[in-house]
């Protein structure tokens, strides 16, 4: 299959690392023009020069802005008016206890994991619809299905992405614009090894192998028994941003290794 997004916008959330870099890098080796999002300027234009020397000719460009809040998200609509796919990657993650989460965190995981996304397809997918194809696609988590009991505010939130996306998918019915949400399991991201940053350097082990730990501890019905890559996920979103994927759409898409113990 070879999938060739040549002449789309792309607009990949929170894409200066981890998953969302990684669908930034498989978007632009596809064609797209990708459009790169982080809270730091600096960074951003960081990861935009890497890109561009990394894939000869990609057609990039970068956009800050904060999409935890309202005014984050009306900023970067002002400097894109408008995209043919959306990835709603931006999210924050770490476990809890639920009796010291507070009614700010849980404000806080509202509004960047979930209405980041709500505003964003508020606004570009009126210009999909009307262009008659567009592509929106939600980074949910195997834990918004899975809901973690040292992570319930974050597993909450992942649901309301998966809620979100099949509404939106069958507010598009009949047009040539889909919406999907991926399931990632656990992978082996920058917020992952900032996690484990420590326990990695005093333990003296790899990355892969806490991140191995991590799994068979936490995530034990796990079929493929290990962490998975960010290239991994992001081969999944490139493919349901594809024209080959016209056909799937209010779908939850896992990449969770099998991790969510169903058929």
């Amino acid at each position: 299959m070879q999938i060739d997004l040549s002449g789309k916008n792309a607009l990949v959330t929170a894409s200066t690392a981890g998953i969302g870099l990684a669908i930034a890098t498989g978007l632009a080796a596809a064609g797209a023009n990708v459009i790169i999002n982080g809270r730091h300027p600096d960074t951003v234009q960081k990861t935009v020069e890497k890109l561009r020397h990394q894939l000869h000719g990609a057609s990039l460009q970068g956009a800050a802005a904060d999409l935890s809040t309202a005014e984050g998200a009306a900023a970067l609509i002002k400097a894109v008016p408008s995209v043919d796919i959306l990835v709603n990657n931006a999210g924050i993650f770490g476990p809890k206890p639920f009796f010291d989460v507070d009614d700010a965190e849980w404000e806080r995981y509202f509004q960047t994991n979930v209405m980041s996304g709500v505003r964003l397809s508020r606004h570009y997918m009126q210009g999909m619809l009307q262009r008659n194809w567009g592509r929106v696609v939600f980074i949910s988590s195997e834990s918004g299905l899975n809901i973690p009991a040292d992570m319930i505010h974050y597993g909450f939130s992942k649901t309301a992405q998966i809620s979100v996306a099949r509404g939106l998918a069958k507010l598009a019915a009949g047009t040539g614009v889909t919406v999907n949400s991926v399931l990632p399991g656990p992978t082996l991201s920058d917020g992952f090894k900032d996690m484990v940053r420590e326990t990695a350097e005093r333990e003296g082990k790899s990355y892969e192998q806490i991140g191995k730990e991590f799994v068979m501890a936490h995530r034990s019905s796990s079929i493929i028994q290990r962490i998975a890559t960010t290239e991994e996920v992001a081969n999944m979103v490139v493919y349901v941003c594809s024209v080959q994927a016209s056909a799937t759409t209010g779908a939850a898409l896992r990449v969770d290794g099998g991790v969510v113990d169903t058929i």
